[in-house]
């Protein structure tokens, strides 16, 4: 789940200018009339989108910040169904966005802070173009990952289930216990369960959803009363009973959600972002202090989309597929380094050199990561 703009800069102090390798530039972009990305400038008070319709097919956004707040860019369908993201646009930096749009009637929206329901336009989407997953080894990818999907939500439920059973018999020592398991299976498909509009937040929102003007509830609601000085969850039962509901309908909406192969692709990058943003500032569980528990699954979870891709990325890249094989290699290399028994160190355990440490080695992961789309966006 997204931070606060606080949250967020305090990473870009910790990542440094490593995150500007992610980054796009200016020259790169071309007037969108003419076929090339549609240049979006952002910052903290505008969002300028270069052109309000395209044509059906793949859209490529590259979106400058010229703001002095990190930004986030969407392009969402009704209901806030999230078709495509970029998050964690630090000032002064560029991005692309490559997203698959078939016709239809859209939103484009900045988010400088990363909160709110952010600068919005209108955008609309004419014609007819064949799908991605008319390629055969991207309909091959899309069926593998939502497999994937299918295997960490036939678990999710069930621990949850767990969960929520402890939290509602009082039961401390067991929801603690519990607590950065069931989220693992949560962390590894994030970038699916955020597609469904409010879902995300209603389920994994830290306190500053209260900022957007949703109620605090879900798994960190709980996670606050679990490791308070006292802890006390008597109280919790209506927010666990919620919980489960709504990982019951994530849970229906994701195994039925037929993907993309740009969605792929950018959940790959996503989930390197929520570990950039979230787990290395230690704001995602700022309670618990379970945040390894994520960042190992935000990992697995961009692996395993990856993965599922390989075939393609083989064919057109091959020397982009050996560069992710051995920076996924000293993630993990560099990841093991904290395991404790069959869990890992709590995030309060670690000094600044061993934050820097793993922060390093998912910058080496994501500028390559950052290169797939565009790879499976290729005719």
């Amino acid at each position: 789940m997204r931070t606060t703009q606080f949250v967020a800069l305090a990473a870009v102090g910790l990542l440094g200018g490593s995150l500007a390798a992610c980054g796009g530039d200016d020259s790169s972009s071309s007037d969108s009339a003419s076929g090339g990305p549609i240049v979006v400038k952002a910052n903290d008070t505008a969002c300028e989108v270069a052109a309000t319709s395209a044509n059906a097919g793949t859209s490529v956004f590259t979106i400058t910040n010229g703001g002095n707040k990190i930004t986030e860019f969407y392009v969402y369908a009704a209901g806030d169904r999230i078709m495509g993201e970029v998050e964690n646009i630090a000032p002064g930096l560029s991005r692309d966005l490559h997203v698959e749009l078939p016709a239809g009637s859209y939103e484009t929206a900045c988010k400088p802070g990363m909160i709110g329901k952010g600068l919005r336009a209108a955008f609309t989407v004419s014609g007819s173009a064949a799908p991605l997953t008319d390629d055969a080894k991207l309909a091959d990818a899309t069926a593998s990952y939502s497999r994937y999907v299918k295997s960490q939500t036939e678990a999710l439920l069930p621990k949850t289930e767990e969960f929520v059973t402890a939290v509602k018999g009082g039961d401390v020592e067991k929801a603690k216990a519990l607590f950065p398991v069931a989220r693992t299976y949560w962390e590894r498909i994030e970038p699916v369960a955020e597609i469904f509009g409010d879902l995300d937040p209603k389920i994994d929102g830290r306190e500053e959803v209260t900022e957007e003007g949703m109620a605090f509830t879900g798994f960190h609601r709980i996670e606050k009363d679990l490791w308070a000085a006292t802890p006390d969850i008597s109280k919790d039962g209506p927010i666990a009973d919620e919980l489960l509901t709504n990982v019951k309908e994530i849970v229906a909406k994701a195994n039925a959600e037929k993907l993309s192969p740009l969605q792929l692709a950018n959940g790959a990058k996503g989930l390197l972002d929520e570990v950039a943003t979230g787990k290395i500032t230690g704001e995602e569980d700022r309670y618990s202090h379970t945040d390894l528990w994520d960042f190992n699954a935000n990992v697995e979870g961009s692996k395993a989309a990856i993965a599922s891709l390989r075939p393609v990325l083989e064919e057109r890249d091959a020397a982009l597929v050996k560069t992710l094989d051995t920076e996924f290699a000293n993630v993990d290399t560099t990841l093991a380094k904290y395991r404790d028994g069959d869990g890992w160190k709590l995030h309060n355990q670690l000094t600044q050199a061993d934050l820097k440490s793993l922060s390093d080695a998912i910058n080496a992961l994501a500028e390559p990561i950052s290169k797939v789309a565009a790879v499976v966006s290729q005719k």
